[in-house]
């Protein structure tokens, strides 16, 4: 009888540790296995103002085949327009950040420096608008970048470049 109940309570308690697992896992692998469909979206005619900025998304770390990304930014006056040829790697709790400081290529380079965040990335790949908050001066910021909260990861940054015309 006591071999019975022995077997059981390890049989539950696999079971358990088992389901535990899978679920962590689950979430871990959830954006690659279920990304969110391309995203498409525009600017407004209020947004549609002068271009502050414009830069390009890297792949800071080419050893690293997981965290890269791809395509280019363009900074307005009120937004931060993620342009149709973005696309970043698929992860969990990606954020768009503001950053002061430029040559951003490693998570250790955004150590103690502030940044503005922009809200959580909508889609891996397309067209995607990030509201400024109001009181932010974009001459103080050098570079936008793709951030894994969830991890504390560098996915990929964009060296802002002043723009000199306005479209």
């Amino acid at each position: 009888m006591r071999a019975i109940w022995r077997s059981l309570a390890i049989f539950v308690t696999g079971g358990v540790l088992g389901t535990g697992f899978g679920v962590a896992l689950g979430f871990f692998l959830f954006p690659f296995v279920f990304p969110p469909p391309q995203a498409a979206e525009t600017l407004t005619v209020a947004d549609q103002t002068r271009v502050v900025a414009t830069g390009t998304f890297i792949h800071a770390n080419r050893s690293d085949p997981v965290h890269y990304g791809s395509g280019k930014v363009s900074v307005y006056e009120r937004v931060v327009f993620l342009e149709p040829d973005f696309e970043v790697g698929p992860g969990p709790a990606f954020h768009v950040y503001l950053v002061p400081k430029a040559s951003i290529r490693t998570s250790g380079d955004l150590k103690g420096v502030k940044h503005v965040d922009l809200g959580g990335l909508r889609s891996f790949k397309g067209s995607q608008r990030y509201p400024i908050p109001a009181g932010v001066d974009l001459k103080d910021y050098a570079s936008v970048i793709i951030w894994c909260e969830q991890f504390g990861v560098l996915i990929s940054p964009a060296d802002l470049t002043v723009a000199t015309a306005s479209r």
